[in-house]
């Protein structure tokens, strides 16, 4: 056997950065990082070798008691790396750790939840008297996960066993030297809240509708020495979720773009550009299941992995996301049917307001609800200039007493939605169904405070009836039927989803409920003709806002081209402006 490095973290991250261990980007970016903190002498930071490595010892002394037979833990190099990274970074000349938080993602079956346990056990022999230790998840049973690991090892070792005290019904296991308590909690924060934390897991955070939990249990943490939140994962199909946005920060600071020493980050994934199909690159977003060693990779297992890329090459759709997402740990950006790529739509994501388009002229288009629904407007200001983009503006309405109801169903945070402003709640016609008055009243302040200039109003004739007197009150231009068919909407369909390719529109990046309607939006079948229009992936997925966009937006694009709203857009000539 070979002897080992006194120094395994630093040993993995030099043999990363010097490519004899494949590795995509982001891992070598994390190595990196390692490696030039360690050269860096005038840090207030210094990584103390000998405290990684007698808490990797620690965690050798566990006993594997799964399979056929039980046997010692060994650690694997990323798994070195990860544990001695947490533990052996410290503010110099103190016993203070660095690493308050971490954000760990790789490909599904990797250990996440196992390299957990180990974390949990540690802390729990820490010598913290009488701590708290969660493994949290959105539901029960996925939070039991980084639990049983934990229970998986003293089951499995007398002398461990009779350091714990567990309560499987109670789904904790309590540490009789320390005190200290290791529970497994689901999406009920109301059991975490006002304890302090020692170590917090945050397990699948893709599955995550909100950063409530994550923040509850950094928030927890906040006057405890050597604390730490964990967040681990595999990619995920929500790319309006915390994760997904937490996983462009932390590339970010990977990047060193954005510079937080608090966090620590490891992701495995491959590289932009790399081949799919090709099996060694598989190993990259796959640090332990398709290795057989820290070099050498594993033939046994890539050919099972091939088995599985087999159905996704071939079936596509929903199989071959599951492959690049979970197999390859790979947010998907954009999916068959889809109307936009997440990807291009955040790029055109800008830190401007109304205030900043104020006294300009403006298009408004009104999707109204069908009941107690969202009900949405949205403003489409045309170009200042010839290389300015097109600002679009949405603002949503919704009953008071269905806000509950839907905050379940859809489960979206429409309540912080309200309190940034970005939904407003309707109190009349009993609460239950939204009132349209108070939309009224809205885009007359609107319109009003910033001294705009509606200069076209396209709307969805269902349940307009009522409404279109008030709104003639308010805005000084025609107001036009916008039919809800492929053949009418087609055009300003395709040609607001090849803006937002080319980067010619913009919004204000921070309303999260217009990004969430964009990504549910997928494009219909087309009819005969080839035409399409939007429709939602499912009944819970609201795409009111875009809806209300696409309205405003054909009106925009009739008044560019000069063509009568009803007419046929010359979609050949904006191709070539778009130069696509």
């Amino acid at each position: 056997m070979a002897k080992r490095p006194p120094d395994r973290t630093t040993a993995y991250a030099k043999l990363v950065c010097s490519g004899a261990r494949l590795a995509g980007e982001a891992e070598r970016l994390a190595c990196a990082r390692h490696l030039a903190d360690m050269a860096d002498k005038g840090s207030e930071w210094t990584f103390d070798a000998a405290e990684a490595e007698r808490h990797l010892a620690l965690a050798e002394l566990l006993v594997i008691g799964e399979g056929l037979d039980a046997k010692p833990l060994r650690l694997r190099g990323f798994q070195a790396f990860i544990l001695g990274s947490l533990f052996g970074w410290r503010r110099k000349r103190t016993k203070q750790r660095r690493f308050r938080e971490a954000f760990v993602q790789m490909g599904r079956q990797n250990g996440k939840s196992f390299l957990c346990g180990v974390l949990a056990n540690d802390f729990a022999l820490s010598g913290y008297r009488f701590g708290r230790i969660y493994c949290c998840a959105t539901k029960q049973a996925q939070a039991n996960i980084v639990l049983d690991e934990v229970l998986k090892f003293i089951d499995t070792d007398p002398e461990l066993t009779a350091l714990y005290k567990v309560r499987r019904y109670e789904h904790s296991a309590t540490n009789l030297t320390t005190g200290t308590v290791i529970k497994a909690i689901g999406r009920d924060t109301k059991s975490a809240d006002g304890f302090r934390s020692i170590l917090a897991v945050v397990d699948e955070y893709h599955a995550h509708p909100t950063n409530q939990m994550y923040k509850l249990m950094l928030d927890g943490q906040l006057a405890v020495d050597n604390a730490l939140t964990i967040a681990i994962t595999t990619a995920g199909f929500n790319l309006n979720g915390p994760c997904y946005e937490h996983y462009r920060f932390c590339r970010q600071v990977l990047q060193g773009n954005i510079r937080k020493d608090s966090l620590f980050v490891y992701i495995a994934e491959l590289d932009e550009d790399d081949d799919v199909w090709d099996r060694a690159n598989w190993a990259k977003a796959n640090p332990l299941q398709l290795w057989a060693d820290d070099e050498h990779l594993d033939p046994g297992m890539l050919a099972r992995m091939a088995e599985k890329a087999v159905d996704a090459k071939q079936k596509q759709g929903a199989e071959l996301t599951n492959f690049l997402t979970k197999s390859l740990n790979r947010w998907v950006t954009f999916t068959a049917g889809a109307f936009i790529d997440a990807a291009c739509w955040r790029a055109c994501g800008v830190d401007q307001t109304l205030r900043d388009h104020r006294g300009r002229e403006c298009f408004l288009g009104v999707d109204l609800s069908s009941g107690g629904d969202l009900t949405s407007v949205a403003l489409v200001f045309p170009p200042g200039q010839p290389d300015e983009p097109a600002y679009v503006w949405s603002h949503s309405f919704i009953p008071e007493l269905r806000l509950a109801e839907h905050e379940r169903t859809d489960d979206v945070p429409y309540r912080l939605w309200v309190a940034t402003g970005l939904v407003t709640v309707t109190s009349g016609m009993y609460g239950v169904k939204t009132d349209y008055k108070t939309v009224v009243a809205k885009l007359r302040q609107v319109i009003s405070e910033h001294d705009l200039r509606v200069v076209g109003c396209g709307y969805d004739r269902h349940n307009a009836d009522t409404f279109l007197a008030d709104l003639e009150d308010v805005v000084s231009c025609d107001l036009t039927e916008v039919v809800q068919s492929a053949k009418s909407l087609n055009d300003a369909t395709v040609d607001l989803q090849l803006s937002v390719k080319a980067g010619t529109v913009a919004y204000d990046r921070r309303n999260a409920l217009l990004t969430w309607s964009a990504v549910n939006a997928v494009l219909s079948q087309p009819n005969s003709f080839g035409e399409v229009k939007v429709d939602k992936m499912t009944g819970h997925q609201r795409i009111d806002p875009i809806d209300a966009l696409i309205d405003a937006w054909k009106l925009f694009l009739a008044s560019r081209r000069g063509n009568s709203v009803d007419g046929e857009a010359n979609l050949e000539l904006y191709l070539q402006e778009l130069g696509l």
